[in-house]
């Protein structure tokens, strides 16, 4: 496992300028002086997709989780991709398929439907 170099100021003592200013590496240190050493280390993310709204306006369910469809069916989340419109609204294909077959407009500004994209 790869160890992170930190360095750690010295505390003042009367030692001159140049050498209180002396920063050392966390290796040579002795271990016993350390008051907290790092075994592991496990990162976090979280992710959210670069749009304004991040809930499906037809099934309002957030754009990240499955739409209503897919929990009814218990389908896989690969399945349940997202669809973006011209206008920039993004819906859960299943719900803006399911809303098309009625109306030709987008749900939330009633211009004419253009798919722009479609994906995860």
């Amino acid at each position: 496992a790869d160890t992170a170099a930190a360095t750690v100021t010295t505390a003042p003592s009367k030692k001159t300028p140049s050498e209180t200013k002396k920063k050392k590496n966390i290796k040579d240190i002795p271990s016993q002086a350390r008051r907290v050493e790092l075994k592991q280390w496990n990162a976090v993310a979280m992710w959210t997709w670069d749009i304004e709204v991040n809930v499906c306006a037809i099934c309002r369910n957030l754009l990240m989780e499955l739409c209503i469809e897919c929990q009814a069916n218990q389908s896989q989340s690969a399945d349940c991709t997202i669809a973006w419109g011209v206008c920039q609204h993004a819906f859960h294909f299943h719900c803006i398929e399911r809303w098309l077959k009625t109306r030709s407009v987008c749900p939330l500004d009633d211009q004419e439907w253009e798919c722009q994209r479609c994906g995860k």
